[in-house]
């Protein structure tokens, strides 16, 4: 759900400086970004066998946009959206069609 969220979000920005300039868009993808991070962090704490692949860096973002308010960079978030939230949709499917 969360990651059609962020798409949702996204609508028919496409561009980075786009991005950039729409602060609603950026603090609602940044605080759902934050809400998968804690999920992650919360099934390794269940069980460490059922994560997913780049769980680490995950976790390691969540922390950041948890901790570090003023120091997010949007190239880092820009780059999650456009490379890393497909893999992570996949991922997420498949380990939901094996349960």
């Amino acid at each position: 759900m969360v990651l059609f969220l962020i798409e949702q979000f996204l609508g028919s920005i496409n561009l980075f400086e786009e991005y950039t300039v729409d602060t609603k868009t950026k603090s609602a993808i940044e605080r759902q970004l934050g809400i998968i991070g804690e999920a992650v962090k919360r099934i390794k704490d269940i069980d460490n066998q059922e994560l997913i692949r780049f769980h680490s860096d995950i976790i390691g973002f969540r922390n950041i946009l948890i901790h570090n308010y003023d120091g997010i960079d949007d190239s880092i978030v820009w780059a999650i959206i456009k490379e890393d939230l497909t893999a992570l949709k996949e991922e997420v499917s498949k380990k939901l069609e094996l349960e």
